[in-house]
């Protein structure tokens, strides 16, 4: 078995997609293991931080939340321009904000180029009945612009720790791809103690 290290590696996420497409709720669901069925907008950003202890290492994700109004558009490049990751999220419900996903990629790209990992979520998985986009599209939207893809249900924490365990396992390969310094901070911490994430859900929907 790997011995963890005892360093700790930052990584920036920065969540981005259209209004109410659940960028909030998912990260509510990973962070508290918690979902909040009454809509509440982000303002502007929002920020979060959370250890991940995995078999080799501990990384330390710092998450930020953006707002998918309009008025807010302005303030977004400046968090994309020096983030590891970006997490495009869209309504498995409604098909603009799928449509719509395409400008936050092509965002991501003008500030980061090849120097991000990019991920592609459908969430809301859990309004099947509803569904207007399908997992074929979102896989091909993925295929097509090199992306990471998984579909997840924020309300019924479908798929949520699969997707940070997903976004864990390919920031490795970020690494090789520019300087250390560029990439991540590394500090040493001796005094946090594991704890557990956000609980793992059964649900297939």
């Amino acid at each position: 078995m790997a011995e963890r290290s005892d360093v700790i590696e930052k990584y920036k996420l920065v969540f981005l997609g259209e209004q109410s497409v659940g960028k909030t709720s998912l990260l509510s669901r990973f962070m508290y293991d918690s979902f909040d069925a009454q809509y509440k907008a982000t303002i502007g950003i929002d920020f979060m931080s959370k250890t991940m202890y995995l078999p080799d290492r501990t990384i330390r994700l710092q998450l930020w939340d953006t707002a998918g109004q309009e008025r807010f558009r302005s303030l977004i490049p400046s968090y994309i321009r020096d983030s590891n990751v970006a997490v495009v999220v869209y309504d498995i419900t409604k098909r603009q904000s799928f449509k719509d996903a395409t400008k936050w990629i092509d965002d991501v790209l003008a500030e980061r180029g090849d120097q991000v990992i990019i991920v592609l979520v459908g969430n809301k998985t859990d309004l099947r009945d509803q569904r207007e986009v399908t997992v074929e599209e979102g896989e091909a939207k993925a295929k097509e612009l090199g992306l990471l893809f998984i579909e997840t249900s924020a309300k019924a924490g479908y798929n949520v720790k699969t997707l940070f365990k997903k976004v864990a396992t390919e920031l490795p390969e970020m690494n090789s791809r520019g300087s250390a310094h560029e990439q991540s901070e590394v500090i040493d911490v001796s005094t946090e103690e594991p704890g557990e994430g956000a609980g793992s859900s059964n649900c297939n929907c």
